[in-house]
């Protein structure tokens, strides 16, 4: 190490280029990063003896040139530490690859120093260093910025040039223009997670003639990042802020806006005026700041466009097979970032080599082999702070469901509930509505309705996810050592046990939340297993017959349970006897599971408060188990049943679950009759039937629910009339009677419902409760247009 004393900035870059030069064909792990660091090098060589020089002329500090020089002799020990990281070891590789980021972006702003300082007429045209700054920024390297007394602004915020090749954006390109050019539009927010080409779509509509020609290439570049240079920002607000540049017209880019710069685009809003556009690239979408603009991931056709010029194929195209091509192509999911890198990544190696990557990403994720797409990505999940720790959490979370699956909100809910203790289940909404603002998930409502009640039922909403993110969630969730675990998310095909249950032996692990993926054959070797933490046990299958795991009964603090079939048909489930000995589940979420196979055996849940049957096949199941409904779950105060086409009658023994509360049955269309003792559930608070078509009539002992405050018949076309005593349920306040088309009159004790408060009605039904408004004053009657949207079915 005594080479570096003292050391000159060209001893120590040419330690550093031997190095590099001699580490990046040995290790294929950072190849790629050690190619970006070596081609900085290149650049940088004959540059490197004028450095002093160059210092001087610019008058840069001393402080900055000895930060160049620390990191070139710790980038010369780093880079042969590369080549000794094992590939398994997920957390030293990620700690190295963020360290020769680092080195590179550090190399890359002085290469830019040097460029620009080589402006041999001696003006300080300004250091075009931004876009280096703003990825420093976002590894968090902690150098000083020196701005020059003058900025030269346009120099500055100018256009970035277009990369060689853009895909996928045209379309895009065209909509933005549309929606933004429009005379009553001046913001508009473009939104995707990280790596999606908001920056090259944001460059590529400054490029086009009709926009330069509009504003008159009046066109001002910004680059923002994590953490702004404030001077700047202020120097480039008051030079847009003059008298003559608000007078012409004008165009702001502010690209790649952090959530935590709120107060940024407060400033720059009134910047507009008459004449004035902002476009905004985020992450983020920033509710209030204009019309967001969501872009999408690229199609297939341009995903194939995009890989052959990462890959430099060319005329090689021919000789690497269709099939290996779309195979690599197609785990990219359309995601421009993760085509370039693995491209790049790809670039000249042989056939065999290929077929190698795609063997290793079937073993374990792409972000195990493509650290720099890794790196790219957890910038979003790094950009949480303290107080946004749920939200990383939360995020995590969703890795516990299938990818390319629609995640139902309302299991989501279930799952927060507990391990989070969100009472309420609207703040679980807001964790995914957060997560949605973030580009980290996104929250589907398939039917919107134009009212402000919200009846914070959520059967209707979904969840869906990059699978890149769903796999950024799940290598986060695995970087701490098993036992050690938050989160334990587990993919079997097969009877093929995983390889860290061997090793683990009688360890027991501290996940509070396991996610099971299985095919349906299950290994009874798991027996063994010590899962003494876990709370939540999601199960997804795939399967005609499924039977729970044995070390089921063993999970003594389990509080909830969601098992999830994603076959076409129900399931038969065995081994359901084994809930019966968990003394703290409350809450069973099933979907498209046959309930008739688990009321064989006599089982008793004495702590469970919810349950939930999605897509279930009922059959007889709840009037014919082997005990009393009422004995099964005697404190239960939540039953759910939605999309159970085959459910005719609700079950007279329902009625004696008297410790009910909630009671919701949607879009079961076969249903044609509830009990008459359904007044027997004197606790219910709420009762909703939406979209039951074929239910004709309210049962007469509706009368006694004496603390029923919401009524959903929503959607019941059949229904010709309300009971004749309604007016007895003295504590309603809601009720949504929307698309009642056969309800002709309501019954006259409507006048004694003296709590209501709000009714929910499309123009025809609301029509018929006109002649009861002088006498029911404080009744407000909300007619809600409805948009279906079912998007998420793709």
């Amino acid at each position: 190490m005594d080479l570096f004393a003292g050391g000159a900035v060209g001893t120590l870059f040419t330690v550093l280029y031997e190095v590099v030069k001699d580490v990046k064909d040995k290790t294929m792990m950072f190849k790629s990063l050690l190619g970006d660091l070596k081609s900085t090098l290149d650049s940088l060589k004959p540059l490197i003896e004028d450095i002093e020089k160059y210092n001087n002329l610019m008058d840069r500090p001393k402080e900055e040139l000895e930060n160049f020089k620390e990191k070139m002799k710790n980038g010369a020990v780093l880079v042969p530490k590369c080549s000794t990281v094992s590939r398994w070891n997920t957390y030293k590789k990620y700690k190295y690859a963020k360290k020769l980021l680092d080195l590179d972006q550090c190399l890359n702003r002085l290469l830019t120093i040097l460029n620009v300082g080589g402006v041999r007429d001696g003006k300080e045209t300004l250091y075009r260093v931004m876009n280096i700054e703003e990825k420093i920024d976002k590894l968090q390297i902690k150098e000083e910025v020196v701005l020059p007394k003058k900025l030269d602004i346009k120099a500055w915020c100018a256009v970035p040039e277009l990369p060689p090749v853009t895909v996928g954006l045209d379309e895009p390109l065209r909509d933005l223009k549309k929606k933004l050019l429009k005379d009553n539009v001046s913001m508009l927010v473009l939104t995707a997670h990280g790596g999606s080409g908001k920056t090259t779509l944001a460059t590529k509509f400054c490029h086009d003639k009709e926009v330069k020609d509009k504003f008159n290439n009046n066109i001002f570049f910004v680059i923002v990042s994590k953490k702004p240079n404030l001077d700047f920002v202020e120097e480039v607000y008051q030079s847009m802020n003059s008298e003559d540049a608000r007078q012409n017209p004008l165009l702001l880019i502010l690209d790649d806006v952090w959530l935590g710069s709120i107060s940024l685009l407060q400033k720059f809003d009134g910047l507009k005026g008459p004449n004035g556009k902002i476009l905004v690239t985020s992450r983020s979408e920033f509710p209030g700041f204009g019309t967001p603009y969501f872009l999408e991931s690229l199609n297939d056709k341009d995903s194939m466009t995009l890989f052959h010029h990462s890959a430099s194929l060319g005329n090689r195209s021919s000789s690497i097979p269709e099939d290996l091509l779309r195979k690599i192509v197609d785990r990219c999911n359309g995601f421009p970032l993760a085509i370039t890198v693995t491209g790049n990544s790809l670039r000249g190696q042989a056939t065999e080599f290929w077929r190698k990557r795609l063997r290793d990403w079937s073993k374990s994720s792409i972000l195990d082999i493509e650290t720099e797409l890794l790196l790219r990505l957890q910038s979003s999940i790094d950009a949480l702070d303290e107080k946004d720790a749920i939200i990383k959490e939360c995020f995590m979370d969703l890795g516990s469901f299938p990818e390319d699956q629609r995640i139902p909100a309302a299991a989501v809910i279930d799952m927060w509930a507990e391990l989070y203790e969100l009472d309420e289940d609207f703040l679980s909404i807001t964790n995914l509505l957060e997560l949605t603002t973030r580009s980290l998930a996104n929250l589907v409502i398939t039917r919107k309705e134009n009212m402000e009640m919200v009846d914070d039922y959520y059967v209707e909403h979904f969840v869906t996810q990059h699978d890149m993110l769903r796999e950024l969630a799940v290598y986060n969730a695995k970087l701490d050592p098993i036992e050690q675990r938050k989160r334990l998310i587990v993919d079997i095909s097969g009877d093929n046990e995983p390889k860290w249950l061997t090793e683990q032996k009688s360890q027991p692990i501290k996940a509070r939340l396991l996610s099971i993926s299985s095919d349906g054959v299950f290994s009874t070797k798991w027996q063994s297993i010590q899962l003494p933490e876990v709370e939540v046990l999601v199960l997804n299958i795939q399967t005609k017959n499924y039977a729970l795991p044995q070390f089921v009964e063993k999970i003594d603090k389990m509080k909830v349970l969601i098992v999830t079939n994603y076959s076409s048909l129900p399931a038969e489930l065995s081994n359901f006897e084994l809930l019966g000995s968990l003394s703290n589940l409350k809450r069973i979420r099933l979907e498209r599971i046959s309930i008739p196979s688990i009321t064989k055996n006599p089982i008793q849940f004495r702590s469970l408060k919810k349950i939930s049957l999605f897509m279930c096949n009922i059959g007889q199941a709840l009037s014919n188990c082997s005990v009393k409904i009422s004995d099964a779950f005697p404190n239960l105060e939540e039953m759910n049943i939605d999309y159970c086409h085959d459910l005719v009658e609700l079950p007279t023994e329902v009625c004696d679950l008297i410790h009910l509360k909630k009671l919701s049955i949607t879009n079961c269309h076969n249903l044609y009759a509830l009990p008459e003792r359904i007044g027997k559930l004197a606790n219910l608070l709420v009762l909703r039937l939406r979209s039951c078509t074929d239910l004709v009539k309210l049962p007469g002992s509706m009368k006694n629910l004496k603390k029923l405050v919401f009524l959903d018949i929503s959607d019941c076309f059949s229904i010709r009339e309300l009971p004749e005593d309604i007016g007895e349920i003295s504590n309603l306040r809601n009720i949504n009677m929307r698309q009642c088309s056969r309800l002709q009159e309501l019954p006259l004790s409507v006048f004694d419902l003296e709590q209501l408060e709000e009714v929910i009605c499309d123009e025809e039904t609301g029509s018929l409760w006109e002649p009861f408004l002088n006498c029911l004053r404080s009744t407000r009657i909300m007619v809600a247009k409805e948009n279906i949207n079912l998007n998420w079915l793709q």
